[in-house]
């Protein structure tokens, strides 16, 4: 019997393929992608002068950190929002990261 956390990882495995997107174990470090998952967390991150809105995103395979500078909150970014990201991934204190990216918040398929 699979767990619901294996469940979980294998809809949004899913919602990849549908959504045309890349898969985060297949990205590498600079390459401009296409992403989608859910976002299981969101924090306030202060950098400086400035904070930095921060959001985990996951898909089933990996996990990527989405950071929007100067920015302190955006509407329907929240945990559990399911999303579609573009940008270019690069890696930040030895995490995966994605700065500024263009985003389309996704209708849950649940």
């Amino acid at each position: 019997m699979s767990s619901d956390e294996e469940l979980e990882s294998a809809d949004l495995q899913q919602e990849v393929r549908q959504c045309g997107a890349t898969p985060l174990t297949a990205c590498t470090d600079r390459d401009r992608v296409t992403a989608s998952g859910a976002i299981s967390a969101v924090t306030l991150q202060p950098r400086g002068n400035t904070r930095w809105l921060q959001a985990d995103l996951k898909d089933g395979s990996g996990l990527l950190t989405l950071i929007w500078m100067g920015r302190r909150s955006i509407p329907g970014i929240e945990p559990g929002a399911h999303v579609k990201v573009q940008g270019r991934i690069t890696t930040l204190d030895q995490q995966r990261v994605m700065f500024n990216p263009r985003y389309e918040l996704l209708r849950c398929p649940r």
